[in-house]
């Protein structure tokens, strides 16, 4: 668990690196197939592992290990992308370092930690929304199933005026295992004792 665990980290950190411009490595996003582990098995061996099915149970673990690996990098990609969409052009470039260092990694862990945890089966149909919400509001992103076009996951960032502290980002997300009630912190970046400009400004 976690050696495939570190694999899948090391897949989205490659893309991340590049921007999602080059493919990782064949070596990150190589899993062992059956030909592979019955070469490895002598002939009574292999005769045993085709009467158990345990054939069709690795090649369903294969497929879904790469379709979980591909939802990882793409999720990644758009979550950076729809992230700074929605900061706009004011308050980017002021909290871009800050953000891809501190706030990114969280929601990448998050992100593999739906994968593992979200059914298998249904995996392939978790979209991603495309329009984060303008003006004060808190959306960034959310992830959805298409067939049914319910919430997952919900990405948001929420603007905290602390008494004599300045303004300051508190992101957070919501999932559906309690009806997006509780706020899961992915952490704060503290923006100025002036109000910040409006979101996608």
């Amino acid at each position: 668990m976690v050696n495939k665990w570190f694999r899948k980290a090391l897949v989205v950190s490659f893309s991340l690196l590049t921007f999602g411009l080059v493919s990782p490595p064949a070596a990150l996003t190589y899993t062992e197939t059956d030909s592979d582990k019955n070469a490895k098995l002598d002939v009574a061996e292999q005769k045993q592992t085709f009467e158990s099915n345990d054939n069709y149970d690795q090649i369903s673990i294969d497929y879904n290990d790469t379709f979980e690996a591909d939802f990882i990098n793409h999720s990644i990609i758009e979550a950076e992308k729809l992230s700074f969409k929605k900061f706009g052009a004011k308050i980017g470039p002021v909290i871009e370092d800050e953000f891809r260092s501190l706030i990114l990694p969280k929601i990448q862990e998050t992100i593999v930690l739906l994968s593992e945890q979200y059914p298998s089966e249904n995996l392939k149909n978790l979209t991603i929304s495309e329009n984060p919400t303008g003006g004060i509001s808190e959306k960034i992103f959310h992830v959805y199933d298409s067939l049914t076009n319910e919430d997952v996951i919900r990405f948001h960032v929420r603007r905290d005026h602390p008494p004599q502290s300045g303004y300051w980002f508190n992101f957070h997300y919501h999932t559906y295992h309690d009806n997006f009630q509780s706020h899961h912190e992915l952490g704060n970046i503290y923006w100025d004792k002036n109000m910040p400009p409006k979101w996608m400004s």
